[in-house]
């Protein structure tokens, strides 16, 4: 994964984006780390190879519903105010998503080939099965309203190779800079930002939720880092929700180690808060947007970086 520096910032390119549409994902590091964080936008990517686009039913509306629209633009402001590592896919979420295991497949979509028989692999659980027969699995099978996403099957060789091209090479690039994190100050965290449609009210008279925290019930991210992230919101005056309906996915299921003081949370945000009425371009709401997150990213910070002193103490004071 080469890379140039610019000033301190270091970025590489890494993964491959099947028909020539160029690297898989960009990855923006400061250089030493002024922060213990990465903000990681698995569902941002933009590049989509004319045969992709040849391959879908309703390219036009089947992409822009998968993507988290524009969130990158929300990611960006942010790592360049405060110093956090940034990494955003440009493989696109119909291509392969990136925040679903490797096993979160569809087997009716795929196109057997007798040279791979022991592809796709065997689901892990129920759970993966459950989430590739509702059509959003690793390949995104059908949206509703839309119906089916693809014209017909895609080889299992086409899959296989977006695996070892573009999945494998992004989780692989994001352990390694929260492991560099964790190294230099003790506890690293992971901030996989997403985007939502407007959710619906819950009971007549409550707004829905602007933000959504998941941390996978408490698995994937220590309970002061959650405790200080929503008392940040709650000083905005954002509404937050916390793991419903979104409690994390892949990403924090893979990277999270909090026993190796690697802790990630995922942040959901309401795309009626950052882009315009039809949900497609940057609105007025995108600045205080970047405002609130940019606080939050600063408030964790803080508190992951004092996790890591306590645990450096720790050994030390056991000898």
């Amino acid at each position: 994964m080469p890379a140039t520096s610019q000033d301190s910032v270091t970025q590489a390119e890494g993964g491959a984006i099947p028909g020539d549409a160029g690297p898989a994902f960009v990855l923006h590091r400061p250089m030493p780390a002024p922060i213990p964080v990465v903000i990681a936008v698995p569902h941002a990517g933009r590049a989509y190879p004319p045969g992709l686009l040849a391959a879908m039913r309703q390219p036009a509306q089947a992409a822009q519903r998968l993507e988290d629209r524009l969130v990158d633009l929300v990611a960006q402001a942010v790592a360049r105010q405060t110093g956090a590592a940034l990494l955003i896919a440009r493989a696109p979420r119909a291509m392969i998503d990136l925040n679903r295991a490797p096993d979160d497949l569809d087997r009716e979509m795929i196109l057997p080939d007798p040279a791979l028989p022991d592809f796709p692999p065997v689901a892990r659980g129920p759970m993966a099965a459950r989430r590739a027969h509702s059509g959003l699995g690793l390949v995104p099978r059908r949206l509703a309203g839309l119906g089916d996403i693809w014209r017909q099957r895609t080889p299992a060789a086409e899959i296989q190779a977006r695996i070892t091209g573009i999945h494998a090479p992004y989780h692989l690039a994001l352990a390694q800079v929260l492991a560099d994190l964790a190294s230099r100050w003790g506890a690293a965290l992971l901030i996989d930002l997403h985007s939502m449609p407007p959710l619906a009210r819950r009971e007549e008279g409550e707004l829905p939720p602007t933000y959504v925290l998941g941390d996978r019930f408490g698995a994937a991210c220590a309970g002061p880092l959650m405790a200080a992230a929503f008392a940040h919101l709650a000083a905005c005056g954002a509404r937050a929700a916390h793991n419903r309906p979104y409690a994390g996915g892949y990403g924090l299921e893979r990277q999270a180690r909090r026993e190796a003081g690697v802790h990630a949370v995922q942040v959901e945000i309401d795309r009626s808060a950052y882009l315009d009425a039809a949900l497609a371009e940057p609105g007025a709401g995108l600045a205080d947007v970047v405002e609130t997150v940019t606080g939050l990213v600063r408030v964790l910070a803080g508190e992951v970086a004092a996790l890591g002193q306590a645990a450096q103490r720790w050994p030390r004071a056991a000898e």
